[in-house]
């Protein structure tokens, strides 16, 4: 596999390729399950929101076989700790369980240390078998887990 920073020409299939491949393990669509698209926003609509930002903000590697962009990830640097954060990674559906995630992670960890990282960081959902499979065969160490939390907030009396 060989690693590239995207251009603007890669971002429609870039969405497509994250979206489609976060579909089966995203919160978003449990989200959805409970309380239904947020204000008409569906789960689809919501992740295309935020790759707007991330694909306007963050860095964006891809990686290719072939010629053929397999797999992304975003992440960005903060040089005062040296600390890089990986924010998503996805492979190309029909590439899945090739290692191609896996020389994913590892080229974006590269890239992050060639702008300094000393350190890098990553959430993975609890759920996510093979995403959290792949960060411990690769010595990822786990600090802390989370909950995510939500509520719908009546408009006619506010929280105080």
């Amino acid at each position: 596999m060989t690693f590239r920073l995207a251009t603007p020409a890669d971002l429609p299939f870039l969405r497509q390729m994250i979206i489609d491949s976060f579909e089966p393990i995203t919160w978003f669509k449990h989200l959805d399950a409970r309380f239904g698209p947020l204000n008409g926003c569906d789960w689809r609509r919501r992740w295309e929101l935020r790759l707007d930002k991330i694909f306007a903000s963050q860095i964006l590697l891809v990686g290719e076989v072939d010629n053929e962009v397999v797999a992304a990830a975003t992440g960005t640097y903060d040089p005062e700790p040296a600390l890089g954060y990986i924010d998503l990674l996805a492979v190309h559906q029909p590439h899945q369980g090739k290692g191609y995630g896996r020389e994913m992670l590892r080229g974006m960890v590269g890239h992050l240390q060639s702008l300094g990282a000393r350190y890098c960081n990553l959430e993975c959902l609890t759920d996510n078998d093979t995403g959290n499979a792949l960060y411990r065969a690769e010595g990822w160490q786990l600090v802390a887990q989370s909950n995510r939390w939500f509520i719908e907030l009546d408009s006619e009396s506010p929280r105080t």
